[in-house]
């Protein structure tokens, strides 16, 4: 049975290692907002704030490959109830079942090393400061969903966490 596997979390905490690690393992497909906002950029469709054009086109990709019977899994900063409320209808409007997980780096000295040292995998993309994450707007989860801390275990170990916790496929 197809999921959408929605994850978020502020920059540097590791969501993109996990959720990569776990498209992999599951053979789900893997949406990266930051590689189709990028894309968009590449192309000068947009001269500056994307605003939701990234998210937007991967709810509509996730759709389409839910419709298809595939696992997605989406990894995004997803800092909004608007946002995370998107996916949701993604999923209602699919019937599938959603599995919101929130990666986190409890450890502030840590994260803060992660996001200074860390090297963009994504040609062009400009990675932000560390300023720009802790400034960065960010909604409280309100609702029951996952949380992974990533301070003090491997993404071996979080995968495997993560996998405990979701229905069998």
């Amino acid at each position: 049975m197809p999921m959408l596997i929605i994850f978020g979390g502020l920059p540097g905490t590791g969501k993109t290692a996990i959720a990569q690690q776990l498209a992999r393992e599951l053979g789900a497909v893997y949406l990266r907002i930051d590689s189709m906002e990028q894309a968009i950029r590449d192309f000068g469709v947009v001269s500056n704030s994307l605003n939701d054009a990234g998210y937007r086109v991967g709810y509509v990709v996730a759709e389409d490959n839910l419709r298809l019977g595939r696992t997605v899994v989406a990894d995004s900063v997803n800092p909004l109830r608007l946002t995370r409320d998107a996916w949701i209808s993604v999923a209602d409007r699919t019937q599938t079942r959603a599995i919101e997980v929130e990666v986190t780096c409890s450890d502030p000295v840590q994260h803060r090393h992660r996001v200074e040292t860390r090297i963009a995998d994504i040609c062009g993309l400009r990675l932000p400061t560390w300023q720009e994450v802790v400034s960065r707007e960010y909604q409280p989860w309100d609702r029951e969903h996952t949380v992974i801390d990533t301070t003090s275990q491997s993404v071996a170990e979080n995968v495997r966490e993560l996998r405990e916790g979701l229905p069998e496929q």
